[in-house]
């Protein structure tokens, strides 16, 4: 499943409105740990595909939706379930916790 960009306009439509939960990356071309992360994530939006949604959201070039969530860090993964967040975590890490932090947030 290709992984959907997001951007402050798209967000409540995309993401707040989907009736399936969306998990979103807040990211930056300059963050190195995000990119480590984006291969992991790839692979997840296959694995979780009709489960869960995957979106990016480019911080620098959209500012007003992080600073709206209280991101501070990157990347900050969130899950988003009928516009709430339903679960959060930030930095990388291996994509066997990254499965069990989402599969406690899904439950």
């Amino acid at each position: 499943m290709p992984i959907a960009e997001v951007s402050d306009q798209s967000f409540a439509i995309d993401v707040e409105a989907s009736p399936t939960p969306v998990l979103v990356d807040f990211w930056a071309e300059w963050c190195g740990p995000c990119r480590q992360l984006a291969p992991i994530l790839d692979q997840l939006s296959d694995e979780y595909a009709g489960r869960l949604e995957f979106a990016k959201l480019n911080v620098d070039e959209n500012p007003e939706t992080p600073a709206r969530f209280g991101v501070r860090a990157l990347p900050t993964l969130n899950i988003f379930r009928g516009g709430e967040i339903i679960g959060a975590q930030m930095g990388v890490l291996p994509k066997a916790s990254l499965k069990r932090w989402i599969e406690s947030s899904l439950e």
